[in-house]
């Protein structure tokens, strides 16, 4: 029989430790990140919020030549 030496590092399982290396170095960023929600009240959120007599609209309509 042949005796074992070093165990050898292919470049598949290189490959697959640096990914899984990676991916939990990754995952506490992530965790750690908090998601914030914007406060608005109702009556922010049903305002009006395109007008179409405003200056920029027209403007637009008008450079863009659109009937208005």
């Amino acid at each position: 029989m042949k005796p074992e030496g070093k165990a050898k590092l292919g470049r598949r399982d290189f490959l697959r430790v640096l990914g899984a290396g990676a991916g939990v170095a990754a995952t506490p960023a992530v965790l750690v990140s908090e998601a914030h929600a914007q406060t608005e009240n109702n009556q922010e959120k049903r305002k009006a919020r395109y007008q179409a007599n405003s200056p920029d609209v027209k403007d637009y309509y008008r450079v863009n030549r659109y009937p208005s």
